[in-house]
């Protein structure tokens, strides 16, 4: 797939590795549907940057925490920019839950963003992309891989977008194509004190902890790798063979 000139959709792109994504789409000569919930200055920033990089990028507000929403996201961009080539399911949410603790409240709020909306962006996402073809990536996480205690909703949570991958590859092919890229320590989550950073360099084997932009150019390879789908890429400086 040749990026250029083609009309993407970047879900939670005001933030973090979602604006990674974005911006790196847009240098790429996309046009971007910047998609934010409640970030809307940090969205204007990476459509701003969009735009010096010299893409196009137009903002998308909607809480996709609400059953309809994702549906209707990808629907609302289809239909103003006149398509939709591609679909980067980035938006989350990453709470803290211990055991003892989690509340199904939590679980619910985790499993909405996390799971369900992905699909359901994924499978609105497929009718705008079957007449000429189009491509999905999806944002899992090294948690569907490991054990992490303390996060096991979320951790949960992203095991579904492994498997979803796997599954509408299946599915929605041949005309589209459906990957992941499951990131390991990218950038520290909010609250995280800096000696955990450094005791997770520490035992990463490439000794370093990863950017935004590993994660943006593992799926700008995704979507350029044509012969490519079903797979789910880690991103992790080697944390997963580390034991």
């Amino acid at each position: 797939m040749d990026l250029a000139n083609r009309i993407g959709l970047v879900t939670g792109a005001g933030r973090r590795v979602g604006r990674a994504i974005a911006t790196t789409l847009g240098a790429r000569g996309m046009h971007v549907a910047v998609h934010y919930n409640g970030s809307v200055e940090g969205a204007r920033e990476t459509a701003d940057e969009i735009q010096r990089l010299g893409g196009k990028a137009t903002l998308f507000q909607s809480d996709l925490s609400e059953p309809s929403a994702p549906g209707a996201l990808v629907d609302e961009v289809a239909r103003t920019l006149g398509g939709l080539d591609v679909l980067v399911n980035s938006a989350a949410i990453m709470q803290r839950t211990p055991l003892e603790s989690v509340t199904p409240a939590e679980w619910d709020a985790t499993f909405a963003i996390n799971s369900r909306a992905p699909f359901f962006a994924a499978i609105a996402a497929h009718r705008h992309m079957t007449s000429k073809g189009g491509a999905i990536v999806n944002i899992a996480d090294l948690a569907a891989l490991e054990t992490w205690p303390a996060y096991i909703p979320h951790g949960l949570s992203k095991t579904v977008v492994v498997q979803m991958t796997r599954a509408l590859a299946k599915t929605l092919a041949p005309a589209v194509r459906v990957n992941a890229v499951a990131p390991g320590v990218i950038m520290l989550p909010e609250g995280w004190q800096q000696d955990v950073g450094e005791r997770l360099r520490k035992t990463t084997p490439l000794k370093r902890l990863g950017s935004a932009n590993d994660v943006a150019g593992a799926v700008v390879y995704l979507l350029e790798a044509d012969y490519v789908t079903g797979e789910t890429i880690v991103v992790d400086g080697g944390r997963h063979v580390r034991r």
